[in-house]
């Protein structure tokens, strides 16, 4: 279910009626990677330079060219500003001058920065992101107490903690110098010990008990020095299969900032994990038809409904076209033949994305650098031959 905001958002962007209009999506990757150096910025006007340069195969209108132009200069000049980023690691982005329309809206991450110029908004995307994303939980534990943190794909909040009862002193001093009277080296060793393991056990119960109340997409276990997976083995087996990460926060002064970075963080080296299985997956299934490669392939398993996962290389672009009747992406006018108008698309890997979300088919964009180099532009892993 969307926030609010978003909601009201969506609800706008699908009633407009644009008559000869286009509108101009931008989906922009703003993960810390991206920042550095505005790598982000040169993305952008790459894209920006490819878009100008297609617009005459679109058959617009003169009127209807400058009006896209100009949109896309609009959506240049918001985001040369740092100061109009968003603190999140994608942004979406929506323009239609002769509409009054420039719509912008923070997002958790984005699946590649794209560019597109349609009748419509491309909004799959956006109105899959919260459900995409799901809900995390981080722990932030050191041996006395525990913050539990909720993170949403557009919030965040912070959840009762855990405090223990814990023994004063953090070296044994004899009798009245840290270790009370009466008490051995060996015992109060074992005492320290056995209040750390039942505070562990406690935390990993409190987020067993979480996770009863609402599906967890993740978990992130955090804490000083070598505490952040210090609660690792005493989770239920079920949710230590939900563990994506680790990060070293202090419970003592943590913020609802830092834990929701240090989720994102963890959740983008999950999915660079998750990203490479599913290619050596799309590899070894090749050879019995349970897999296709390329852009061809890809898109005609996309239109008859087959697949399961799409993998997609980040970079790649491939103008084409979308049939009327049939709405199937293709290459080439020719494969419409029988299925109506060729309608030229700018680039049938941005339009494969919002069809794919469409089918609510799982979308995986592969950044791993060597893992990428085994697609060729589009594959996908089938649900049936």
């Amino acid at each position: 279910m969307t926030t609010i905001a978003t909601a009201s958002q969506l609800e706008r962007l699908t009633g407009l009626d644009t008559g000869e209009h286009r509108v101009v999506t931008c989906y922009l990757k703003l993960a810390p990677r991206d920042r550095v150096r505005g790598k982000y910025q040169i993305k952008l006007k790459n894209r920006l330079r490819a878009v100008e340069q297609s617009l005459d195969r679109l058959g617009l209108t003169r009127a209807a060219q400058d009006g896209v132009r100009e949109d896309l200069g609009r959506v240049a000049e918001y985001l040369r500003h740092p100061g109009n980023l968003p603190s999140s690691h994608g942004i979406a982005i929506f323009a239609c001058g002769p509409l009054g329309l420039f719509e912008t809206v923070p997002l958790p991450s984005v699946h590649r920065s794209r560019l597109a110029v349609d009748r419509t908004p491309l909004i799959r995307e956006l109105a899959s992101a919260e459900e995409e994303f799901g809900r995390y939980l981080a722990a932030v534990v050191d041996r006395t107490a525990a913050r539990v943190f909720e993170i949403t794909a557009f919030d965040g909040e912070e959840l009762p903690g855990i405090h223990a009862t814990s023994t004063r002193g953090s070296r044994f001093h004899g009798d009245g110098q840290g270790g009370p009277s009466g008490w051995g080296e060996h015992t109060y060793h074992n005492r320290i010990r056995e209040e750390k393991q039942r505070h562990y056990a406690a935390v990993a119960q409190e987020l067993f008990d979480l996770s009863r109340r609402a599906p967890v997409r993740g978990i992130v276990l955090a804490g000083p020095g070598t505490e952040a997976g210090a609660v690792r083995p005493f989770l239920h087996p079920y949710l230590a299969e939900r563990v994506i990460g680790t990060a070293k926060l202090n419970p003592k002064d943590v913020t609802l900032a830092a834990v929701r970075e240090a989720t994102l963080a963890a959740r983008d080296e999950y999915e660079r994990a998750t990203e490479r299985e599913a290619v050596r997956r799309m590899g070894e299934a090749l050879g019995s038809r349970w897999a296709v490669n390329g852009y061809m392939a890809t898109l005609r398993a996309l239109a008859r409904g087959q697949v399961r996962v799409l993998l997609v290389d980040p970079d790649a672009t491939m103008p084409g076209f979308r049939c009327s009747e049939s709405g199937r992406l293709a290459l080439t006018e020719r494969e419409c033949r029988g299925e109506g108008e060729p309608i030229p698309v700018l680039d049938v890997v941005d339009e494969a994305i919002e069809e794919a979300l469409r089918q609510r088919v799982s979308v995986e964009v592969v950044y791993d650098a060597e893992a990428r180099q085994r697609i060729d532009g589009l594959a996908a892993l089938l649900r049936f031959r």
